[in-house]
């Protein structure tokens, strides 16, 4: 999750067919029923210092596990984030423990914090830094939402060419005028010829990658995996200051699925 200065309203379209979910198989799931499954979810807590302080956002929010931040309830994901005495309070997690995946469609539905300061992710990141760190490695953020732009939800790449450090950024956004107060189905759908982003199965974002694409262009081509997360403030998040009266707020996920093809590369 990384600071979209420059988004691209132009989609390109893929140039194999589009990928359809009735072509691919449910190979995992969390319908949130129970309690955290901690063999599928790994829990972040700290605010990234030492070495990686306000996650390199300059992010405000300390991750916890505290029931109050991170919990189940009535068959939903809850990530509350909340104002504390020196800063707030927030959660993280991600599928690490499952080994991550490498293509096919990864979805989640949510209901979506707002005020502004909020800033919910659902992204993906390689499990392994094959071709060096952010951003040569790649970053995939499936939906991102700031709060001072109320219902305007966000998909972008990251990679070595582009990115916003060089004023490359790869994404495209849509407006989604119940975000907050409905729940949707945010998804991207990879392959080795490019992605899409889909709201509710309507595309409003397409990239493709091109012929000759070397790993600065297309580093899609490993297992990532996937993160739920909830920041305030930050570069992005914060760039009109965070309304405390605003929290607690919360980022309700009712569930994840991922399906592959049956010969896509799996874990």
């Amino acid at each position: 999750m990384r600071y979209a200065l420059i988004l691209s309203s132009s989609a390109a379209f893929l140039s194999a067919p589009t990928l359809a979910s009735e072509d691919m198989t449910l190979v995992w799931q969390d319908d949130f029923d129970g309690p955290l499954n901690k063999a599928s979810w790994h829990i972040v807590e700290g605010n990234g210092c030492p070495d990686h302080c306000g996650f390199g956002n300059n992010e405000l929010q300390t991750y916890t596990g505290d029931n109050s931040n991170l919990r189940t309830e009535g068959g939903m994901l809850v990530i509350e984030a909340h104002k504390a005495n020196e800063g707030f309070t927030s959660a993280k997690i991600t599928t690490q423990p499952l080994g991550g995946w490498q293509y096919g469609k990864i979805s989640m539905r949510a209901k979506l914090p707002s005020g502004v300061g909020t800033w919910p992710a659902f992204w993906m990141m390689p499990m392994s830094s094959t071709y060096g760190s952010w951003p040569k490695s790649g970053e995939i953020d499936i939906m991102e939402h700031v709060g001072y732009n109320q219902n305007h939800v966000h998909g972008t790449i990251h990679t070595e060419a582009y990115n916003h450090r060089i004023g490359a950024q790869k994404g495209g956004e849509t407006l989604i005028e119940t975000a907050s107060d409905e729940f949707h189905t945010y998804s991207v759908e990879w392959d080795k010829n490019g992605m899409k982003w889909t709201i509710d199965g309507a595309e409003y974002y397409a990239f493709a990658r091109e012929d000759g694409a070397t790993s600065a262009e297309w580093p899609f081509d490993q297992p990532f995996y996937a993160i739920l997360n909830f920041a305030v403030g930050g570069d992005w998040g914060g760039a009109k200051g965070v309304d405390e009266s605003a929290f607690p707020a919360r980022y309700e996920i009712d569930w994840v699925k991922v399906w592959q093809k049956v010969s896509s590369p799996s874990r």
